[in-house]
């Protein structure tokens, strides 16, 4: 795998983590440095480490399905990027921070929400393993761009609200249909 398609695919993984780091950021008055890199190490590590478990996950399974690997590669991709394009555009509850409802910076609602954003990362990791690419290096640009997208979208939440959210999501689920399509593309003799 091309050292471009890593970065896109990191971009694309780390959209939903963005956009929750916008929203968290707009709760704040102003920006706390502790509040995003928080939020920055949480979300970064959670989708470095979600591959690693898909890949290994995909391993073990090779043997039964690498005859439609590149089908369930293109599947899996397709599945993650429609569900981040469908969630871009529906209408989502807006949280206070300090209110009634929970801080998105306490620790436990942290985990939850990096839990929750880097589920698609493990499907990825799992196409990983069925394409015969080596973890680390993914791993690495995946967490260290999750890491970098949630820092600097606590930024610009707390800045600017929420005008980028849902188009930078979108955006990153068009990232990983397109990745799919040419790994289903490529395999069937197209390029």
């Amino acid at each position: 795998m091309k050292a471009l398609e890593i970065l896109l695919i990191a971009v694309g993984l780390s959209m939903d983590a963005f956009a929750v780091s916008l929203a968290s950021g707009a709760t704040m008055k102003r920006l706390h440095l502790p509040n995003a890199l928080k939020m920055g190490f949480f979300f970064g590590g959670f989708q470095a480490f979600m591959p690693v478990l898909g890949w290994a996950a995909g391993l073990n399974m090779k043997n039964f399905i690498s005859a439609w690997d590149h089908w369930i590669a293109f599947v899996l991709l397709f599945a993650v990027g429609g569900k981040m394009v469908y969630e871009a555009f529906k209408l989502k509850e807006e949280e206070e921070c300090g209110g009634p409802k929970t801080c998105p910076f306490d620790t436990g609602t942290l985990t939850v929400l990096a839990l929750a954003t880097s589920i698609d990362a493990l499907a990825v990791g799992l196409t990983f393993s069925l394409l015969q690419v080596s973890i680390i290096t993914p791993v690495l640009v995946i967490g260290l761009v999750t890491f970098l997208m949630s820092v600097a979208g606590v930024k610009i939440g707390s800045k600017g609200g929420h005008f980028f959210e849902h188009k930078m999501e979108a955006a990153g689920g068009f990232i990983l249909i397109a990745i799919g399509l040419k790994i289903l593309l490529e395999h069937l003799g197209f390029f």
